[in-house]
């Protein structure tokens, strides 16, 4: 964790950043009141949001005042923590705890307190507001807390598309006017390339401003999440686009040849509806299952590279063993996006 701030709307309906510890700076102040429900025009309620900018992520829970207490001239507050882990579940737990104590003395004291504990100790215990443990919450749990098998039901065999994307680190934008769909939806995605557990990819709740749009950039592949209809006509932004209330996945014309399909994406995709249709199979045996079809294109890529000077694959070596055209074009990016090839 790195820090816990106050967000309140008073009876006016004015919303402030009240309070913070130890402390964020000006900038991630900002953009936190802006993923903030509490501040957008919709009247639309949020219990929970996150997020990430500039590789820390943001957990926000907004609850409502309900009267009494000693909150008397406030009918809404956020407290928005950022961490340097993916944890929604940990994060939110956290923040339910902590929103109770708020509710009930009506000071940050105490949540600093709290927050302090958890930091130094791994737990806060509270027996009239529940406890939190830390070692409760672990990674892996959070990692596979989405659900794979709703991803493949809702695109079938079209969800290849996002597999070669992501393996190949392409930009992947999906839009969706409720917040909660594209961060449910989202989350699941980096672990279609669960070798390399790596959720940092993730920016599930971006806003078309500056700031955001430049720390974005800097990633070279990412699943970028946008409630925004205007991003559809941002092609700058993307190689892939999902629509989500449409079901439908657009490759840019830019991405249209590295992600040319062949019988090994066929192969792969069978594999995936496959294991994502079988009622036996859970969501996590599912990701396993596609994980040793990677593994396998992976070792066929290694092996490749173990073959040539430096371990770095040429695209002469490739053409050597005769592979179909998209085979060989897709090992080509694939060696690239793995830092196997030979510039």
């Amino acid at each position: 964790m790195l820090s816990v701030g106050l967000i309140e709307k008073d009876v006016n309906g004015d919303t402030l950043w009240v309070w913070c510890y130890p402390s964020i700076s000006p900038e991630l102040r900002d953009l936190l009141l802006s993923k903030c429900c509490l501040t957008q025009d919709s009247r639309d309620f949020h219990t929970l949001v996150f997020g990430q900018f500039s590789r820390t992520w943001y957990y926000i829970t907004t609850v409502e005042v309900q009267e009494p207490t000693a909150l008397n001239k406030v009918t809404h507050f956020s407290i928005a923590v950022t961490a340097k882990d993916f944890n929604p579940e940990k994060y939110a737990a956290l923040s339910g705890i902590l929103c109770r104590m708020y509710i009930k003395h009506g000071s940050p004291v105490k949540m600093m307190e709290a927050y302090i504990t958890v930091l130094t100790k791994g737990i806060c215990q509270n027996d009239e507001n529940g406890s939190f443990l830390i070692k409760d919450y672990d990674v892996r749990k959070a990692y596979l807390a989405g659900s794979i098998k709703d991803v493949v039901s809702q695109f079938g065999m079209e969800t290849i598309i996002l597999y070669t994307a992501l393996m190949l680190k392409k930009r992947i934008v999906v839009h969706h006017p409720r917040i909660e769909a594209l961060l449910e939806f989202t989350r699941v995605l980096p672990a279609l390339t669960w070798h390399r557990k790596d959720w940092y990819i993730l920016h599930p709740y971006v806003h078309l401003t500056d700031a955001e749009l430049e720390d974005l950039k800097k990633c070279p592949g990412y699943i970028a999440g946008f409630v925004d209809p205007e991003v559809s006509n941002r092609s700058d932004l993307f190689d892939v686009f999902v629509s989500l209330p449409d079901s439908v996945i657009t490759v840019s014309q830019g991405a249209k040849e590295a992600m040319t399909m062949g019988k090994l994406h066929k192969d792969i995709a069978q594999v995936i509806v496959q294991s994502a249709e079988d009622a036996e199979r859970s969501d996590s045996q599912v990701i396993k299952d596609i994980s040793i079809k990677t593994k396998e294109v992976l070792t066929n890529l290694f092996a490749l590279a173990d073959e040539c000077e430096d371990s770095k694959i040429t695209l002469e070596v490739l053409k050597q063993h005769h592979f179909p055209p998209a085979t060989e074009n897709f090992l080509f990016h694939l060696a690239a996006a793995e830092q196997l090839l030979r510039i």
